[in-house]
This record gives C-alpha cells, sequence and structure tokens, in this order.
C-alpha cells in the first residue's frame, strides 16, 4: 500500500500545482458560506504551504475561535493552537507557520488540506498520519466535523486507504460543496 499511496502522491501533487497556477476563484467564499451553520464551534484551519488552497479567509470570517495545527511529533495527533488574522508566526515542523503563543484549543470542526479526495470522502494528504490520528481520537469524544479543501481538480477516481483513514464529512472547492454520509 505504502507504493500505491507514493505514486498516487507524486500525480497529486503535479494536479494540485497545476490547479493552483489558475487560481482558487472563489472558494474561500464557498468554505465561508458553508462554515456559517458552524458559528461559535472552535474551528481548526491550517496555513497554506506550497500549492495547498488558501482557507485563510474563510478562518478570518467565522465567528468563534480559529486555530491552527501544530505537530508536536512523529506519529502524534495534532495539537491546534489559537490563530488571529495578523498573530506573530513561527515556523512550525516542516515549516508550517504556527502562532508564536496562544491558548491551546479543541476544535470540533477542522478544514482538512490534502493532495487528493475520492467521491467516497476519503482523503490523500503527505503520508505523516496526523489529521487521521486527530480525528479518530476528536471523534471518540464528541461529533467532529472534518470539511476538507481543494481544487476541484484535485479529486480523482478512488484514494488509495487504509483501515486508519478517516473520511471526510464533506469537501469544499471551488466549484461548491459535496456531502458525504
Amino acid at each position: 500500500m505504502t507504493d500505491v499511496k507514493a505514486l498516487a502522491r507524486k500525480a497529486a501533487f503535479a494536479a494540485r500545482k497545476e490547479a493552483h497556477a489558475c487560481g482558487q476563484g472563489q472558494a474561500a467564499e464557498i468554505l465561508a458560506d458553508y462554515l456559517a451553520a458552524q458559528a461559535g464551534a472552535v474551528l481548526s484551519g491550517y496555513m497554506p504551504m506550497r500549492s495547498e488552497i488558501d482557507p485563510l479567509p474563510a478562518m478570518a470570517a467565522h465567528r468563534g475561535v480559529v486555530g491552527v495545527p501544530v505537530i508536536p511529533g512523529p506519529a502524534m495527533p495534532l495539537k491546534f493552537r489559537e490563530w488571529s488574522p495578523g498573530c506573530v508566526l513561527v515556523a512550525g515542523e516542516f515549516g508550517a507557520p504556527i502562532p508564536a503563543e496562544g491558548a491551546w484549543v479543541e476544535p470540533a470542526v477542522l478544514i482538512v488540506p490534502m493532495l487528493a479526495f475520492d467521491a467516497r470522502g476519503y482523503r490523500l494528504g503527505y503520508g505523516g498520519g496526523f489529521y487521521d490520528r486527530t480525528l479518530e481520537l476528536l471523534r471518540a469524544k464528541r461529533p467532529t466535523l472534518a470539511v476538507g479543501f481543494a481544487y476541484a481538480a484535485q479529486e480523482v477516481d478512488e484514494v488509495p486507504i487504509d483501515a486508519f483513514d478517516q473520511q471526510l464529512d464533506a469537501v469544499v472547492t471551488e466549484e461548491g460543496v459535496r456531502e458525504f454520509g
């Protein structure tokens, strides 16, 4: 399975890079509208890197606490530090910017980055398993909404999955919202 996922990641990186060059259109506005129903819930977004689609406008529009992921170490679930527009950022693991200070929060809604997704609601990540571990942990405590955010061109026929892969509840793209049940 490792080789299958590695090949899928290589193709997905290329597709995302090409889509990124075309711009994300109204994707952030569609995401903000979709998340409006979650006002008051603690939201986790992410700081976009490389060719990832940018959720920052939707994060800034959220009416409630917003956090961003912090990688505490290999093979561990993510932690989340409170974020606000303009806060001081420092480089975290893998170079991802994280708030220099702020409260630790536990999200009820997560905006999830990805390389690819499929019609079943599965995503292909970078291979560290951070979001899968985190979603499993959070969902064991209470309902947790996982919203993938991607370019429509990142959809593939089928994402290779393992037993520990967590399904998304929805994916938002520049073309709209897809919910999974």
